[in-house]
Order: C-alpha cells, then sequence, then structure tokens
C-alpha cells in the first residue's frame, strides 16, 4: 500500500528547491497534505518534459512508524556529518497497521530461548542490585513485577515511585505532595508504611518540610529502601521466574547484530570515514540513523583508535542529553555505528537560518541547561567532550537538545590531567590554544560560547562571514574580553562572563562544583533540573514536522574509491573489538518504547512456570528444514 502523486515543476527550480517546491505542491492539495509527514521515506523520480517543465512522481510508502518524519540536520550524531533532505528512495517497510513498521515474522526475531540455554550466562552475569534492578530498564521492570507478588515490597516501590513524583514536582506544590508521602508511607497510621524505616529520620524529614520542602528531603530514606531491597529481596528475586526471563531477554540482547538485523535506506550525508543512512530494525520497526566506517578508508588514514574510542565513549554513556549508541555491528566492508535519530536540525542551523540571527533569552538559557546536563553526564564518566559548537547540538522532534559527535572526547584519568590542542577555532578554551593541561574546564568555556552565540547571533570571537585569521582568533581569545550588547539582560551577561573567564581555575564550572556551580548560577532559578532531566519540561521551541530545518538539500558529495589499501587478517582484532553487537541500555529501552517487552512479557495465567521457564523441561526440537533449504546448505 502507499501513495502516489503526479506534479509538474519548472526546470529553472534548482535541485535546493526542488523538495521545498514538490512540498508546497503537495500542501495545496487536501488529500495529498495528511500524507506530508511520510515525506522522508518517499521515491521521487523527475523525467523533464519539454524544454520548461518536470514530470515529478512521487510514491509514498504507507507504514506505521514510530518516528517522525523529517531527518533534517547537519552533524547527526557524528563526525562531520552533512545531512541532507531525505527523499529516502524504494523504502520498503514492513509492517502498516499495528505493527507499527515492525517485520511480519518480528516474533520470530525475539522468540525466547528455552530457560536452559541461558545457564551460562546466568553463571557469568554480574549479581548487582542497582546494575540489574535499578540501571537496565528491562531489568527494572521485572524485578518491580516481582515485588508486586509481596505487599511489603509493593509498599516499597509505591514509596520509590512517589519519591521521584515528588521530586519532579513544581516548587509550589512541592509541600503538599510530601505531606502526602509522609502520611502514606511514614506515618505508623498510614496505609502503605514501609519497613526499616529509622523513626528520627522520619521525625527530621517532617521538621524539614515545614521549613522548606527541597528536591532532596527524602534522599537518605530512599536510599535505605534500595538497602532494604538489595539484601533479601534481591536474593529472593534471583530465584524467581522474574530473573529468569530477565535472562531470556539478556540472551536475545546479545544475539548477533548483522546489516540483516537492520532495513536499509537511501544514504542522508557524510561522516569522516563513510556515509551515514536511514536504518530501521526488522524485530521492532525503530528508526535510527547508520554511520558506516569504511575499513580501508579508516587504516588509510590510520584512525582506527579514534574511532574505536567514539565507540566506547558512545556506548558508555547513558544521558537523555547526549546521543545513544544502540549497535555496532560490522560488514564486510564497513564497521556501522547505529545512533539515535534526532530530527530537528542542529542549533547552527536555527541560530542563523530562521530569520533574525539569534535566540530570545529564553530559548537560550533553556537549551543551556540541557546542555550543561549533558555535559555534566559526560564528566562523571570522567569524559571531557572538546567539541562543543552549534553543529553539534541537535534538536529532536519535541524541540529538546542532545549533543552529538564525540569523535574528539577523550577520557580523563582519575586525579590526572590531559593535554590536547584539539576542537573547533573559535570554541576552544584559552588553555586548549596554549596546549596547557587541562580536566573539564574546555568544555565550561566552550559553553559560554554558545550561550553567548545562541542570544548575540555571532561567536564572541569571530564575526560570522567574515574571514579571520586563525591566529587572530586564537590572540583575542587569549588576551581580549568579549564585548556585550544590549541583547544580554544582566543575569544573561553575568553566566556568559563566568563561563569565558581567561583562567581556568577561576571559570564556572571549574572551582570545584562542576555542572552543579553552573545549575546555581541565578538565570536558572526558576528552572527545575529534576524536571529538565525528566524530560518534563516543555521547550520554548518545537520543531514542524512538516520543515525542513537545513539549508543545502541534495547535494550529497560521493565518496572517493580508497586505492592502495588491502585488508589483512590482522585487522580482524581491531574489527573484533568493534563490533560488539547490541548496547544494552539502548537495546533494553527500544524493547520497552517499541512495545515488544508488553506484548512478549508474559507468564502463565494461573501462576504456573511457563514451559520455555521449566529448568526441567527440554527445549523444543529445531524445526525441520524443507528441501530447498536442505539443498542449498549441501551446497555450501
Amino acid at each position: 500500500m502507499g501513495l502516489k502523486c503526479e506534479l509538474e515543476i519548472p526546470t529553472k527550480v534548482s535541485k535546493t528547491q526542488a523538495p521545498s517546491t514538490i512540498l508546497n505542491l503537495m500542501a495545496h492539495r487536501p488529500h495529498l497534505a495528511s500524507s506530508l509527514n511520510m515525506f522522508y521515506l518517499a521515491e521521487v523520480v523527475f523525467k523533464k518534459i519539454g524544454t520548461n517543465l518536470f514530470h515529478v512522481t512521487v510514491w509514498i510508502p504507507r507504514a506505521g512508524l514510530t518516528e517522525p518524519a523529517f531527518l533534517p540536520s547537519r552533524n547527526q550524531a557524528t563526525a562531520g556529518v552533512v545531512l541532507q533532505l531525505p527523499l529516502l528512495e524504494g523504502a520498503q517497510l514492513g509492517g502498516g497497521g499495528n505493527r507499527k513498521g515492525k517485520s511480519k515474522k518480528w516474533r520470530q526475531m525475539l522468540q525466547f530461548p528455552h530457560i536452559s540455554q541461558c545457564e551460562e550466562l546466568r553463571l557469568s552475569l554480574e549479581r548487582d542490585y542497582h546494575n540489574l534492578c535499578e540501571r537496565q530498564p528491562i531489568g527494572r521492570l521485572l524485578f518491580r513485577e516481582f515485588c508486586t507478588t509481596r505487599p511489603e515490597l509493593t509498599r516499597c516501590i509505591a514509596f520509590l515511585d512517589e519519591v521521584a513524583e515528588y521530586e519532579v514536582t513544581p516548587d509550589e506544590k512541592r509541600k503538599a505532595c510530601g505531606q502526602r508521602l509522609m502520611q502514606n508511607f511514614l506515618s505508623h497510621t498510614g496505609p502503605d508504611l514501609i519497613p526499616e524505616v529509622p523513626q528520627q529520620l522520619v521525625t527530621n524529614c517532617a521538621q524539614q518540610l515545614e521549613k522548606g520542602p527541597c528536591k532532596d528531603l527524602f534522599q537518605e530514606l530512599t536510599r535505605l529502601t534500595h538497602e532494604y531491597l538489595s539484601v533479601a529481596p534481591f536474593a529472593d528475586y534471583l530465584d524467581s521466574i522474574y530473573f529468569n526471563r530477565f535472562l531470556q531477554w539478556k540472551w536475545l540482547e546479545r544475539q548477533p547484530v548483522t546489516k540483516n538485523t537492520f532495513r536499509q535506506y537511501r544514504v542522508l550525508g557524510k561522516g569522516g570515514f563513510g556515509e551515514v543512512c536511514a536504518c530501521q530494525v526488522r524485530a521492532t520497526g525503530k528508526m535510527y540513523a547508520c554511520k558506516k566506517l569504511e575499513k580501508k578508508r579508516i587504516k588509510k588514514r590510520k584512525g582506527e583508535a579514534m574511532a574505536l574510542n567514539e565507540k566506547q565513549i558512545l556506548e558508555k554513556v547513558n544521558s537523555r542529553f547526549v546521543v545513544s549508541l544502540a549497535y555496532a555491528y560490522e560488514t564486510k566492508d564497513a564497521l556501522c555505528l547505529v545512533l539515535t535519530l534526532m530530527n530537528g536540525g542542529d542549533l547552527k542551523f536555527h541560530i542563523y537560518h530562521m530569520g533574525q540571527a539569534g535566540f530570545p533569552e529564553a530559548r537560550a538559557v533553556f537549551y543551556a541547561a540541557e546542555i550543561c546536563c549533558g555535559l555534566e553526564d559526560l564528566h562523571r564518566e570522567r569524559i571531557v567532550y572538546r567539541d562543543l559548537k552549534p553543529e553539534n547540538i541537535l534538536l529532536d522532534d519535541h524541540g529538546h537538545i542532545r549533543i552529538s559527535d564525540l569523535g574528539l572526547a577523550v577520557h580523563v584519568p582519575e586525579g590526572q590531567t590531559i593535554k590536547g590542542r584539539v576542537g573547533t577555532v573559535g570554541y576552544m578554551a584559552p588553555e586548549v590554544v596554549k596546549n596547557e593541561r587541562y580536566t573539564f574546564s574546555p568544555d565550561w568555556w566552550a559553553l559560554g560560547c554558545l550561550l553567548y552565540e545562541m542570544i548575540a547571533g555571532q561567536s564572541p570571537f569571530q564575526q560570522r562571514k567574515k574571514k579571520i585569521k586563525r591566529e587572530e582568533v586564537e590572540r583575542l581569545v587569549k588576551e581580549v574580553a568579549e564585548e556585550y550588547s544590549d541583547q544580554f539582560s544582566l543575569q544573561a551577561r553575568s553566566l556568559c562572563s563566568q563561563l569565558l573567564c581567561k583562567d581556568p581555575a577561576e571559570r564556572l564550572g571549574c572551582r570545584g562544583g562542576g555542572a552543579c556551580e553552573v545549575k546555581e548560577h541565578p538565570i536558572f532559578k526558576k528552572l527545575n533540573f529534576k524536571r529538565l532531566g525528566a524530560g518534563i519540561l516543555e521547550p520554548p521551541f518545537k520543531p514542524d514536522p512538516q520543515a525542513i530545518y537545513c539549508k543545502d538539500v541534495l547535494d550529497i558529495e560521493q565518496f572517493s574509491t580508497v586505492k592502495g589499501v588491502e585488508l589483512e587478517p590482522a585487522d580482524q582484532d581491531f574489527y573484533q573489538k568493534f563490533a560488539t553487537g547490541s548496547v544494552s541500555i539502548p537495546w533494553q529501552n527500544e524493547m520497552v518504547e517499541t512495545e515488544c517487552f508488553q506484548e512478549l512479557n508474559v507468564f502463565g495465567l494461573d501462576g504456573s512456570v511457563p514451559p520455555d521457564l521449566d529448568w526441567k523441561g527440554q527445549p523444543p526440537a529445531p524445526p525441520k528444514k524443507g528441501l530447498l533449504q536442505r539443498l542449498f546448505s549441501r551446497q555450501r
């Protein structure tokens, strides 16, 4: 099933203008307007008729995608990627209707193994409560399902949920929320008294609540509750069918990932070592961006260490404000990173190509707050980013940002400093320009540059479209104070000037408190960072799903063929380190978000153990091969 429309456009329309022209014509046809949000899957065929007209055929496949339509941004989740208007040629999406892009055989693809096949996994898996029951999404859900079988554990989970709700409650409503929580879970007359809570701690919480309800009021009680759950309840969980089901999910998670795991769509752009294309997981229907690193190109440029470093950093970071790596696999010719797909364009385009340059201060401050949270998550893992600039900040379809392109990021060993004159001219901190040692200070400097640029509509140390030598920019960075116009409020000027302090020891974010110092600046006084971190706050700008947030389109340059490089058996060691398959947390999130977990996670109706979870049972025999399969297997 699909939609076909035929249009005529003048031949004088350039290839840069063609997509917008086609969209405008479609938008004025009522029966087509509702399909505009599927335009990025379209196959577009141009046929010249006469000297002044093109006959344009647009074919849009029907599919229930879970992802938004446009992929219109530069620098999509990777180094140097230039994304263009993605008219996906010949996209063949599986599954309309209720399958939401899933393959017809998605249940077979995600069929649980018999529990006996998980024995090695059961023995090797580290028994860590925090990792298994809090950090991993499916593990968290299954542990909670186990807790529903015992009333005292159900109360503990309900208490933890109420505390989480309290922490993201608006300031004016937090006291009432805290009082309800105290009455229900911490009072001897309450209906859901949680076990093993020191009375003195409860009294202290009650007194503090009356004085002023801070966000972290119940932090110690939360710690004690998790401590209680991590002992006997956790041990019981490890002997339950719920943990056995978790082992089955982990077995699926660790299955080999190949190019056949995905549907590959047309090229969206190019990165430093190869092309970037849209792809879709066959089993779940989830859309991603696939960054391909050509093996010969990596070898020719001696880029193995850089590619592996980026991959390892991406899989280590789990943040709402940093692009996620979901899969890493290899083909015959390329290494592939499967990354978060962002649809709202990058900040560089929004700053300079959406009317007057720059943003209203409120919008700039919102983005600065989210970037601050992303940097905090990176620094928590002791990773310094080193390439913060507008084109590396991408918007999702809701208007939230993610940091992308971690090619220059590096791990900073505990108690040590690093050295490296890397980054982008105009955003490199004075200590980087001077080639001095540092830890995380360059990121806070770059945040100051970016905030300044979002408000002023130009970089603090170089004017847009005005050529200036690198040496002069670096001199300004080291020696000259930035200038502020009337566009900056006193608070905005204060924050920028503290982030752009030439001395890293005096710079905001570098005085010992890290991101907390930045968050405590008065400009963020009305912003609830707990709500921001939970994704609850409404962004000041939401991308239009029918807009195209990129300047140049349909102009992706082709890579030249790599000559004189041969792959050798010794290269395989590097490829094995790179192609490690699924990344645990993003994979589990994908299963939950696409409702695969909900549909497959079924137990016996009467509390009985399903056959696939019965250790005493035998796994079903594999299905017999058909005649054609047997013939082909003999030939191979």
